[in-house]
């Protein structure tokens, strides 16, 4: 027998079982190597409150009584009040560890900010701000034809429509097993035509049945947490893929603009060494020079013309990575010339714990915590007994001969249950699998949080560094090109030789090339920062519970954005 209680748990608490103490709020290691009913279902089987009514796990099926014409159906309300009554009476009960966000030691500031020293231990739960506005965050460098490239990535960027598909199959899954909540029911009409003794008859049956699993410890709407949580995660997935996408695609930009400055900087180098031949070739003519001079005057000059045409080589590349981030083939794309701006916006850095929740591998990493959180509930749900309700019932008769009348219907209520007595181990193996997957995952959680730190301390770091060496190096081009200006005015006046301008003219153009290559690296390292702290996710947050069971789609299901030409 199994006996049931009215009384409401204390406080209306609908989890009746307290989260575990080991680990943070992390499932006790290895619980699956006791008893797991104990460990993670006590609640469910001690201290719970009876209803003083007798059900039967089962009872013979009751032989069918048809009824004199124009009686009524009847007997069996008590026992279906009482399979109501059932589900109801336990639905507080809930298997397995409540879900508690780990903790993550969150410095009080960024130590290349300047953070004061911090206790060696300083762990807080981190949460990410799903709801948090965000923009587009490319937009703070001021260049259209960027902003134009990066708004096509959500048009046609394959890679990014392959996470939405994964979305919409995760919010599937979240539907399918929401479904497991209510009863399945099945229709089977037929008919049939006999003959005996010469007399024909035709007999129709329209029966319906219906079976319904209990979720009396929770296995279900376990299940249902896991993979809501698996959904949100999914939905991360795609703002940390389109994320990913857009620094890829800023960076590149940005090195084919290094690029073509570097093309405009060895063009302009070579007109000058073109300038410096003509003066070798008069001060040879005139015979105040050795031919050697022309000759290294003409090297360098063919030299610095090679090195220019090999630039378009690695322009064109960027063109063609360009063209498949935005997903269209690179035939279709050709980038307007442009420049390497002189110097990037500065990227604003607060708290550490403000800007590490933005992002969305964060937001992937925890939610995939609490996916696996919920499979251990799902794992001790099988330690104990399924309950299912079953009911048929429906008419049968000859359909030119009152069929509707009562003594045709037929119908049957029946419950049963099941418990594995002996399986091997292979409960207790899976118990500790899903332990085991949820201990992963919360390391790869706190790394995830760690590596975050290290890539904004990394950009920080750039950030200030960078803006110092940019300073002076440009101070080592200006002098360059005056140790050029000099040399070549001695080398007209015949005290200097020639081998000193070539020295002169070659440090310059090293120079300008180095500089040119700092301002690429504040560029990238600026872009790097901004996806190290979140980037921008637009206004868009990631579902909830409620919207994935409405099965409502995240804003880059409803179709193709309009296509941007450049």
């Amino acid at each position: 027998m199994i006996l049931l209680d009215d009384r409401m748990m204390p406080d209306g608490d609908a989890h009746p079982n307290p989260p575990p103490s080991a680990g943070e709020g992390a499932p006790r290691s290895g619980a699956g190597e006791g008893n797991p009913a104990s460990e993670y279902g006590g609640a469910c089987l001690k201290g719970a409150p009876w209803i003083g009514v007798a059900l039967p796990l089962s009872r013979p099926a009751p032989q069918a009584t048809l009824p004199r014409r124009g009686g009524r159906v009847g007997g069996g309300a008590p026992h279906i009040a009482a399979a109501i009554l059932l589900p109801l009476a336990l639905a507080g009960c809930l298997v397995g560890p409540d879900y508690a966000r780990p903790t993550v030691e969150t410095p009080p500031a960024f130590k290349e900010g300047g953070a004061r020293p911090m206790p060696p231990r300083n762990w807080r739960p981190v949460r990410p701000l799903d709801e948090a506005e965000r923009g587009d965050w490319w937009r703070v460098f001021r260049e259209p034809a960027l902003d134009r490239l990066i708004r096509l990535i959500d048009v046609d960027n394959q890679s990014l429509r392959a996470q939405v598909a994964a979305y919409r199959q995760a919010r599937a899954l979240v539907q399918e097993a929401r479904a497991q909540l209510f009863p399945t029911a099945l229709g089977a009409p037929s008919i049939a035509r006999s003959s005996t003794g010469g007399i024909e008859r035709t007999t129709l049956t329209l029966q319906g049945s219906a079976t319904w699993e209990l979720d009396l410890f929770g296995r279900i709407r376990r299940l249902i947490e896991s993979d809501v949580a698996a959904a949100q995660a999914s939905a991360a997935d795609i703002a940390s893929v389109r994320l990913a996408l857009q620094t890829q695609l800023a960076t590149a930009y940005y090195q084919l603009r290094y690029q073509e400055s570097l093309q405009s900087l060895l063009e302009r180098t070579a007109r000058a060494y073109q300038r410096s031949l003509d003066i070798t070739q008069n001060q040879y003519n005139a015979g105040v020079a050795a031919r050697s001079d022309v000759i290294t005057a003409q090297t360098q000059l063919q030299t610095t013309q090679a090195n220019a045409i090999a630039v378009g080589l690695q322009r064109a590349n960027l063109e063609h990575a360009i063209a498949t981030l935005i997903g269209r083939p690179p035939s279709e794309v050709s980038l307007a010339r442009g420049s390497l701006p002189a110097r990037p916006p500065a990227v604003p850095v607060s708290l550490p714990s403000d800007l590490l929740e933005r992002r969305p591998d964060i937001a992937l990493a925890e939610r995939t915590v609490q996916s696996q959180s919920a499979q251990i509930g799902v794992a001790v749900a099988a330690f104990f007994p399924t309950v299912t309700l079953s009911a048929s019932g429906g008419i049968a008769g000859d359909p030119a001969r009152n069929f509707f009348a009562a003594a045709n219907s037929f119908w049957s209520v029946a419950a049963s249950g099941s418990q594995v007595l002996f399986d091997g181990g292979a409960r207790t193996a899976a118990l500790q699998a899903v332990e085991a997957a949820y201990d992963a995952a919360v390391a790869n959680y706190r790394q995830t949080v760690l590596t975050a730190f290290m890539q904004v301390e990394n950009g920080l770091a750039g950030q200030r560094i960078l803006a110092r060496q940019q300073a002076a190096q440009e101070l080592a081009v200006q002098s360059s090109r005056r140790a050029v200006e000099i040399a070549l005015n001695e080398y007209r006046a015949g005290t200097q030789n020639y081998t000193t301008v070539v020295t002169a003219q070659a440090l310059e153009l090293n120079n300008e090339v180095t500089a040119l290559q700092v301002r690429l690296s504040r560029f990238t390292n600026a872009v790097s920062l901004i996806g190290a702290i979140g980037g921008g996710w637009d206004t868009r947050s990631l579902p909830s519970g409620e919207e994935l069971k409405q099965f409502r789609p995240l804003p880059i299901d409803s179709g193709q954005a309009p296509r941007v030409d450049e």
